[in-house]
């Protein structure tokens, strides 16, 4: 599907406008599915079967490539990995692979807030783009709609517990469950960046309106919902993960989970539309799959391992993309989602850009909405010298897990030739097999063609063997925490606050020792301080709170302060979102 090229690069929305979209039934037919694999939401987007896993045309194919695409440790503008995996699959199609997309939906609230959309850039997109990044076919919604159906189930059993005794509620087949009002971890969430939600009083009104308690809301990508329909592996296992989630605790210190509550069956209804993977397509007409969206901080932030899985039996090369930087979406794909999946990589693509890595120089502050300094723009030699053991530890990072890495030069048209001989030489010092320049963003698939060779001269050359987590699961969870501290984050030592302790040995005497973990912490640094840039070294990694999903199947300890529920800027994106009159939407970036 040719894509006509203006010089200068238009506007995302305008150049997802103008492109000739191929009807996604022939995306799927290019798979080898039929009509019958699919549910079609309209021309454009279609829901995958999980049936096809087990469909004797596709079952016994060997598995294609499997690549996940990380980053440096970025500004707070964002690197480009959605683009480089959306260019990166355009090009392996240059170059006659089948090769397959598998990205996260986004949430509408950093959409309408100040992040911007996350359908890739330039010419190296997902379409439909408005639909990408709004509702799709209505995934988010329904997480939403099984999240607030079990807060409401709280609440409700709270209230009639109080006013019934334990002969009454026998009667109707219940038991007392005794939830602690003062210990209910699950709260209420929504799509939309909501700041004056995020620490809230329910219950308000006379007795019949429940038992007045503070609780909060998160964004609907931070529901623990949300990370299990990414690591669910059938529908049958995300009903049980649904029933292991624990909403709090009882009176007795015991945890309460949603099967007791009698909720997770309803929860999973919900959900059975949701867990099948969205077929979407690149602007070149490459498949790509667009499925799950949960947080990179709280949670794994990495798209479904069912999309991924159906990619494998139905692709040459999947390229799929972990959030944030290497030290966290990266470390996640591989010590959660992997162990979770049984899935291999084949390759690591390490996105890193030179604006990024004169930040990590000591550069000036890079502020999102506001010009760059010249610092960035013209030619600085020294201050990209000094920055680029950024990118030399997120390559030895990668290499901890046995994977061969390729380095994606994200191009921006002020970067010199200097600079990018400088970056990929580098690159290679610190054991990249391979360190290009992409141009993808203004050329589309032509311009990642030789980023595209490099992925497949690493992918011939790599062995599964060599594969490797982190750490066992056999280890205890502060050793768990302790490995990913110095090995990953550089850190010297970790510190305790006398909650997390407390938390730790709980969650080790109520048998979730053996879950890995997800550590939440800032994206815009190694470390757990946002400011410290490039290589922090002997530091002591503050670990102040540990929560669980143990429905998801994982802990994950807090290295700061975590926001759950963004805020609206000044001015907001949303301020630019409009219909024409034609019905189209217009200001969509």
């Amino acid at each position: 599907m040719p894509v006509r090229k203006v010089k200068p690069v238009p506007s995302d929305l305008e150049i997802a406008q103008s492109a000739t979209m191929l009807p996604i039934l022939d995306i799927a037919e290019s798979l080898g599915l039929t009509i019958d694999d699919i549910d079609l939401y309209g021309k454009y987007k279609a829901k995958v079967h999980l049936s096809v896993l087990d469909d004797p045309r596709f079952k016994n194919r060997p598995n294609g490539k499997y690549v996940d695409v990380t980053a440096i440790t970025p500004t707070p503008l964002g690197e480009g990995k959605t683009t480089t995996t959306v260019g990166l699959t355009q090009a392996l199609g240059l170059l006659g692979q089948r090769a397959i997309t598998c990205i996260r939906q986004p949430s509408m609230g950093p959409t309408f807030g100040i992040k911007g959309g996350a359908a890739g850039g330039g010419y190296s997109q997902i379409v439909p783009m408005e639909d990408f990044n709004l509702h799709l076919t209505g995934d988010i919604h329904a997480v939403t709609a099984a999240n607030n159906l079990m807060a409401a189930a709280i609440d409700a059993r709270i209230l009639h517990e109080d006013n019934y005794d334990d002969a009454k509620l026998a009667g109707m087949g219940l038991r007392r469950l005794a939830i602690d009002p003062y210990a209910v971890t699950w709260q209420r969430v929504l799509d939309v960046n909501d700041r004056a939600l995020r620490d809230v009083i329910i219950g308000l009104g006379d007795k019949a309106d429940g038992r007045p308690r503070q609780t909060g809301f998160d964004i609907a990508v931070a529901s623990e919902v949300m990370a299990i329909l990414a690591l669910t592996t059938s529908l049958k296992d995300m009903r049980q993960r649904l029933g292991r989630m624990v909403i709090g605790y009882s009176k007795q210190g015991k945890p309460v989970t949603a099967e007791e509550l009698g909720v997770a069956g309803a929860m999973a209804v919900i959900m059975k539309d949701a867990i099948m993977p969205n077929l979407m397509q690149t602007l070149e007409g490459q498949p790509a799959f667009v499925h799950a969206g949960p947080f990179a901080n709280i949670a794994h932030g990495n798209s479904s391992i069912l999309a991924d899985q159906i990619a494998l039996k139905l692709g040459d090369y999947v390229i799929t993309e972990s959030g944030f930087g290497a030290d966290i979406g990266m470390e996640k794909f591989m010590d959660i989602k992997c162990r979770t999946s049984g899935l291999r990589p084949t390759c690591v693509v390490l996105v890193a850009t030179i604006r990024a890595l004169k930040m990590h120089g000591g550069g000036p502050k890079v502020v999102a909405g506001r010009p760059l300094d010249k610092a960035y723009t013209d030619e600085n030699l020294p201050l990209l010298t000094k920055g680029v053991a950024n990118m030399q530890r997120c390559i030895e990072i990668a290499r901890l897990y046995g994977v061969p890495v390729v380095v994606a030069v994200n191009r921006f048209t002020y970067d010199t030739a200097a600079e990018v001989e400088m970056v990929e030489r580098t690159a290679q010092e610190a054991g990249a097999v391979a360190a290009v320049m992409s141009n993808h963003w203004a050329e589309g698939g032509e311009g990642a063609q030789e980023l595209a060779q490099a992925v497949i001269e690493a992918c011939n050359h790599s062995n599964p063997e060599d594969f490797r987590f982190l750490y066992p699961l056999e280890m205890t969870l502060k050793q768990k925490i302790e490995t990913i501290a110095t090995k990953v984050y550089g850190a010297q030592d970790v510190a305790y606050e006398p909650k997390a302790e407390q938390q730790l040995k709980a969650y080790e005497e109520a048998g979730f020792g053996n879950l890995p973990i997800c550590m939440a912490k800032t994206h815009l640094s190694l470390s757990h301080e946002p400011t410290w840039k490039g290589v922090p070294k002997d530091y002591t990694l503050p670990i102040r709170e540990v929560r669980a999903s143990v429905g998801a199947g994982f802990i994950y300890p807090l290295c700061g302060e975590m926001r759950t529920m963004p805020g609206l800027p000044s001015k907001p994106a949303f301020m630019n979102v409009d219909l024409d009159e034609q019905g189209r939407v217009v200001g969509l970036f």
